[in-house]
């Protein structure tokens, strides 16, 4: 009988509470859903969809003397959370996997399947062949190309070379000057007519790589 009450203690004390109180139980789903691996695709929608359970679950009224169905509280948690990926898996696909492949479409006026490493590379190869003109704008794209893929700047039909670097540099304060005489450039060889100098690429190539190793501001990424 001893050693029964002792692994029943034991057993006790590794289960958690099923009779959560409601602040703690709305705390523990949000806390879930917070992490990272849940954050990976993170949106609009899917915060929604988290405040949403998270309100829907407080409308149980877990607690003592309350209404609801206290006694399989953990269970409708772990029945929610379920059913949140399934829904965040259909809607976004696996996480990071895709990422860098499924972001195509505009850039700038012009539809882009290409990703930011093929667009890059068509700037290095046309800087290799003297063309700067090209280069330049390849390059430019590739910024853009390559911030819409780590989903810091979304890329829309109309978005314009000034409007990104504005948006771009409130995400890199640091490269904020360097943005804006990137699309001045991109801007000229694009839409003026001039021809692109191999300062001006290297100066925009140079930008491209800068963004690449930097982490933006938290605030800045598309949510």
């Amino acid at each position: 009988m001893v050693v029964i009450g002792l692994a029943g203690s034991a057993i006790a004390a590794l289960t958690p509470p099923l009779d959560p109180p409601a602040g703690q139980a709305r705390e523990l789903l949000l806390r879930e859903l917070s992490k990272p691996e849940y954050q990976t695709s993170k949106s609009n929608f899917f915060q929604q969809l988290a405040t949403w359970i998270a309100d829907w679950f407080m409308s149980l009224h877990f607690g003592s003397g309350g209404s609801g169905f206290p006694a399989i509280g953990y269970l409708i948690i772990a029945i929610v959370v379920a059913v949140a990926l399934v829904v965040a898996f259909l809607v976004f696909g696996l996480p990071r996997l895709n990422r860098r492949s499924a972001v195509t479409g505009a850039l700038f006026g012009d539809e882009d399947a290409r990703s930011s490493d093929a667009l890059r590379a068509a700037a290095e190869g046309a800087a290799a062949n003297g063309d700067y003109t090209a280069a330049i704008a390849e390059e430019f794209r590739a910024i853009a190309r390559g911030l819409a893929e780590r989903s810091v700047i979304g890329m829309f039909p109309g978005t314009t070379a000034t409007e990104f670097a504005r948006e771009a540099g409130q995400a890199f304060t640091a490269a904020a000057d360097g943005l804006e005489r990137a699309a001045r450039s991109f801007d000229g060889v694009r839409y003026l007519g001039k021809l692109g100098t191999e300062a001006e690429w290297r100066a925009v190539a140079a930008l491209e790589r800068e963004i690449r190793a930097s982490k933006p501001l938290l605030a800045r990424v598309l949510s």
